[in-house]
């Protein structure tokens, strides 16, 4: 059995009967879309998908800042700059 990562589920033949249906109950969280309850594809909010886009850069900023913790540093002097 395949995993579902939402708490709502619409099959791909409501999704094409009430799309805006769909939509409105959603409300700020994720759809799985099964096809022959299959997840298929996921449907997400605007805000929630700019959110996770967001989250991911927040993630991928600290594992640069990691990398670059220990260095190489070059000393400057602030009337060099």
């Amino acid at each position: 059995m395949d995993t579902i990562y939402s708490n709502m589920t619409v099959s791909v033949t409501e999704l094409k009967r009430n799309f805006a249906g769909v939509i409105k109950l959603a409300d700020d969280c994720p759809v799985a879309i099964l096809n022959h309850n299959r997840p298929e594809a996921y449907l997400l909010p605007a805000a929630h998908y700019e959110r996770l886009i967001a989250h991911m850069e927040d993630l991928e900023d600290a594992k640069l800042i990691q990398e670059r913790a220990s260095g190489p540093f070059i000393e400057v002097a602030i009337d060099d700059l």
